[in-house]
């Protein structure tokens, strides 16, 4: 069998993981085995972060959302049901950015939830 040295091949893969790591810190953007490493590395956080992003931003609504259900005198979970009672087809992004910067609109949900829910019963102190 002949003998392959793969020269231009080699060469060209291994700018090509430089030129991807250019700007990584010390030895992982200038040593190919390092600049290797740290390429796979990223591309795994990248694909993971993908969907914890998605998470992230979930946690940010909901947290807005409550807030500012609890200023009109609401809990998060009421609200939410309410809203579903009431046929308000609204997800939390939506109702995050309502609660941000229309605050008198989202009173107005509020108390449409309140209206459509059914009355919670008060729980006994232990």
């Amino acid at each position: 069998m002949a003998r392959v040295k793969r020269g231009t091949k080699r060469r060209a893969r291994r700018k090509k993981y430089l030129k991807r790591t250019k700007g990584f810190y010390l030895t992982k953007s200038k040593l190919y085995q390092s600049a290797q490493e740290a390429a796979n590395r990223a591309d795994r956080y990248a694909f993971r972060d993908r969907r914890v992003k998605k998470r992230q931003y979930r946690r940010l609504w909901i947290q807005r959302i409550g807030a500012a259900a609890r200023l009109n005198g609401i809990t998060y979970g009421q609200l939410i049901h309410g809203l579903k009672a009431a046929g308000v087809d609204l997800d939390r992004k939506i109702l995050a950015d309502i609660a941000v910067k229309d605050a008198a609109a989202f009173k107005l949900l509020a108390e449409q939830a309140r209206a459509a829910a059914p009355p919670q019963k008060k729980k006994k102190a232990a």
